[in-house]
């Protein structure tokens, strides 16, 4: 979360890492907001996108959740939608089996362990893009 104001060294920032699951995230997001007196539209959010292949990173502000249960605790804590997004794609097993889709969102890696840090790193560059722009 990015309270908006620049200091000496740049923008002030809130990192906040929810000791929840992500299905959940809201319930500590949303008073962190609250605390930092943030504007909706300052929350920076990164989440995985099952509708983007894996290694593709696309931001926007708002729009749908698509199912994402961690969005819906968001959207509902945090008084609407429209927070910015960083959206990592870890695509999408051929199937709309709730319970393979879960498990392909919660299990292993299928990628290789550089590919999966690349990812990361490029999601965090994108993360800090975003906040310094």
């Amino acid at each position: 979360m990015s309270e908006g104001r620049t200091g000496p060294g740049g923008p002030r920032v809130a990192v906040l890492k929810p000791q929840t699951y992500m299905n959940e995230a809201g319930r500590s997001a949303g008073p962190a907001r609250g605390a930092y007196k943030l504007a909706l539209e300052r929350v920076l959010v990164l989440h995985d996108e099952i509708d983007l292949p894996f290694g593709d990173i696309r931001t926007r502000l708002g729009g749908g959740l698509a199912g994402h249960n961690g969005l819906k605790s968001l959207k509902r804590e945090l008084g609407g939608a429209e927070f910015l997004r960083v959206r990592i794609g870890v695509g999408r097993p051929d199937t709309t089996d709730p319970e393979i889709v879960s498990a392909h969102v919660l299990g292993k890696w299928r990628e290789s362990g550089a590919a999966v840090r690349e990812l990361v790193e490029r999601a965090r560059d994108e993360a800090e893009r975003l906040v310094l722009a």
